[in-house]
């Protein structure tokens, strides 16, 4: 079996070595970030409720400032969803326009069939992205 580095050339085992070092650590990384990000969010979790929980039990009024809170929150978590649908809506509808330019531009077939119409794709996902949140999407954010 040769594996390149009989005579001192050790550079074959070294370039095929670095693509997998990098994926085990890239996706090592990926993995400790997420869990963190799990653990950092269940402990805000807990620590809200915790809070709420108290002043829920103390009195009548803190039980309502309780309420309204949990309420804002709701609120503010459906605002930030659909904002991010419109802002993925336009930037997916920005790159189907951009694959439609881009194909019609580069594909000079005498015998063209319309294969820049692939941008149609994106295109309509980006369409549907930003139709959800301005026509569908429950008004309760306002």
């Amino acid at each position: 079996m040769n594996l390149g580095f009989e005579n001192g050339n050790i550079v074959p085992v070294v370039a095929m070595l670095i693509p997998i070092v990098g994926t085990i650590a890239l996706f090592s990384f990926l993995g400790v970030a997420h869990w963190s990000d799990a653990r950092r969010k269940e402990r805000e979790a807990y620590y809200t409720g915790e809070a709420l929980k108290k002043i829920a039990e103390s009195s009548g009024e803190s039980a309502k400032s309780a309420i309204e809170y949990l309420q804002e929150q709701h609120r503010n978590a459906a605002r930030r969803r659909l904002e991010g649908m419109k802002l993925g809506g336009l930037i997916t509808a920005a790159v189907g326009v951009g694959i439609m330019v881009f194909l019609h531009a580069v594909v000079h077939d005498p015998d063209d069939h319309g294969v820049y119409l692939v941008g149609l794709i994106p295109l309509l996902i980006g369409a549907a992205l930003l139709i959800y949140p301005f026509f569908l999407a429950s008004k309760e954010t306002e």
